[in-house]
This record gives C-alpha cells, sequence and structure tokens, in this order.
C-alpha cells in the first residue's frame, strides 16, 4: 500500500506519519516500510528519533541515478534528460519494491529507529528565485510511478501542507491519503479543499482528527467532515515528550492513540489496489506535464513515452 499524510501546516501530520510508521515497525514480524518526507520541511527523521543535526541524504541530489535506475532499457525513453517526473513504467523500465537491494535505496536510504526512510532534500538557499520545491518532490512521484507494491508492504509520505501537493500528479499515487484535522475552522477549511480537488481522481481521503481535547472538538469534527473522519488522536503526553526530544518506544504511546494507529492500518490492509486506474492517471498527468511545458523544450512530443499495451502490477521484479 501506498499511504499518504497530508494536511494543514502545523496540524501534526508528520508527527502522524512519524507514529503511523512506529506503529507497524513495531510488529511482529515488521511489514516491509519505507517512509518518503517530501515535505518542504524536512522534519520526518526528527519526528522517527534522529538527531536535530542529522544529516540525510537526499533523493532531489540523486536524480540521475534514480533516472537511469528506472529507466532500464526502455525504448521509449531515448535519455535520462527526457525522463519527467511524471514518466509513467513501461516495457524495459525497472521497477522497484517497497524492500529491496538496488542503487537508488544504497545512495538515499538510512534506517532512523527501524524505519527505512529517504528524504527529498530541504529547499536550499541556492533554490531561490530560481526553482521551485515540486521539482525535488519529482524524485518521489518517479519512484512511486515505477514501486509495485504487493501485500504486507507499506510506503507512507509525509507531503507538504496544504493543497501545495496538487501541483503535480503526486496526490494521485495513494491508496489511501490520511488527511490530519485539527478541530479548527482553518484546519477544516484544508480538509474541504483538499477533498474537493480529489474528488474527480477517485482519491481516497481518510481524517484522522488530530489533538483532540475533548467532545465538543469530536463533535466539531463530526460535523464539518462527516463520515470522512475515521478515527481521532487526542492531545498526548508522549507526543509532548518527543516535542522535547525524548522519543519514547511507541510502546507507551497512550491505549487510545495507539487504537488509532491500529484502525488506521485496518483501513489501509482492507483496500483493493486498482493498477488499471493507477497507470492511467499516471499516463493522464504525464501528458498534461509533457503538453505544458516538456515538449517544447524536448522539441518532440514526450507522450510517447507512454507505453498503451502495459499494466504494472505486484508482481516480482529483478
Amino acid at each position: 500500500m501506498k499511504i499518504a499524510f497530508v494536511g494543514k501546516g502545523g496540524s501534526g501530520k508528520t508527527t502522524l506519519a512519524s507514529l503511523f510508521l512506529r506503529h507497524l515497525a513495531a510488529e511482529s514480524p515488521a511489514p516491509a516500510l519505507l517512509a518518503l518526507d517530501a515535505d518542504i520541511n524536512q522534519h520526518l527523521a526528527v519526528a522517527l528519533g534522529a538527531d536535530e543535526d542529522h544529516v540525510h541524504p537526499a533523493l532531489g541530489a540523486h536524480l540521475p541515478l534514480i533516472k537511469e535506475h528506472l529507466r532500464g532499457d526502455n525504448p521509449r525513453i531515448r535519455s535520462t534528460e527526457e525522463m519527467l517526473k511524471t514518466t509513467p513504467p513501461g516495457r524495459g523500465s525497472r521497477l522497484v519494491r517497497v524492500d529491496e537491494d538496488n542503487p537508488v535505496y544504497d545512495a538515499c536510504v538510512r534506517t532512523v529507529d527501524g524505519v527505512r526512510l529517504a528524504v527529498t532534500g530541504p529547499f536550499a538557499e541556492s533554490d531561490l528565485g530560481v526553482s521551485c520545491y515540486h521539482s525535488k518532490v519529482g524524485a518521489v512521484e518517479l519512484l512511486l510511478n515505477h514501486m509495485v507494491d504487493g501485500p504486507g508492504e507499506y510506503c507512507v509520505v509525509d507531503m507538504t501542507a496544504g493543497a501545495d501537493s496538487f501541483a503535480s500528479g503526486l496526490f494521485t499515487r495513494f491508496d489511501v491519503t490520511f488527511l490530519v484535522c485539527e478541530p479548527t475552522v482553518r484546519s477544516v477549511g484544508v480538509y474541504k479543499q483538499y477533498r474537493d480537488y480529489a474528488a474527480d481522481f477517485g482519491v481516497r481521503i481518510a481524517v484522522v482528527g488530530n489533538k483532540i481535547s475533548d467532545a465538543e472538538d469530536l463533535e466539531f469534527l463530526r460535523e464539518h467532515v462527516g463520515e470522512d473522519l475515521l478515527t481521532c488522536v487526542g492531545r498526548s503526553q508522549h507526543v509532548r515528550a518527543a516535542e522535547r526530544g525524548d522519543v519514547r518506544p511507541i510502546g507507551l504511546l497512550e491505549p487510545h492513540n495507539r487504537a488509532a494507529l491500529a484502525g488506521m492500518r485496518t483501513l489501509v490492509d482492507a483496500v483493493e489496489k486498482d493498477w488499471p486506474r493507477y497507470q492511467r492517471q499516471a499516463e493522464e498527468f504525464h501528458t498534461r506535464y509533457a503538453r505544458a511545458w516538456a515538449n517544447a523544450k524536448a522539441g518532440r512530443d514526450l507522450a510517447e513515452q507512454i507505453d498503451p499495451d502495459y499494466l504494472p502490477g505486484p508482481v516480482p521484479v529483478g
């Protein structure tokens, strides 16, 4: 399963993503698990327990390696320079699993408190005025386009805040999108905006209420979110301790909050993969992206990269 965490800035989406990841990692046996930090504020490693001065290799800095590996010998992709962040796989492409040995993972994935993590890399001073953050997130989109995750495999992505996720087709790359929502007007507003944008693409949204203090908070979310409200996480001393740098074992999380994480996994495990839709949406956004600007740069129609007779799926890959 591919899982996204989204929400208003400050809603606690990174905290919830880290708790969910640590909840999965604590299972026995632990499932195949990969975390990707695609937020402009790169805090997932610290939320998982890394030191504040932790340095993680960036996916964005290894984009040529990622393209070369995923391109394989796909004859429709003439060069890595013509490979876009939206380029879908086709015959000859090299697919990846959640947990395997490959050059991309060797270069970019490191383990933090039992969780295998890759990060896009921060928005640097050298990027100011000449680049946008979504160019860095392209490495995540490419990986997800080429990832064939099977049963019991989880790829969890901490997305950038708010509606910025809609700047590319990345928001369609998930089986479940957990939208973290505080009991506030602003947070509910982001939920409604995300829900409305995603409605035309069949994006499965489940709202996780966060920072719930009392019955009034819960009733507020039920009133404004309705059936999309899956579960709620209450205010937590365990989380407060982590925010002070004291990351405690996930087994010490309050039982009602641990139950919320278990409910989230239950939802994820009940979802059926829809590989035809997944590939169809990849091709749609690739065509849009190519027509918007990439064709002019390449001097040809990069929609030709689409292999019309190809469908990925949970099959063993070399």
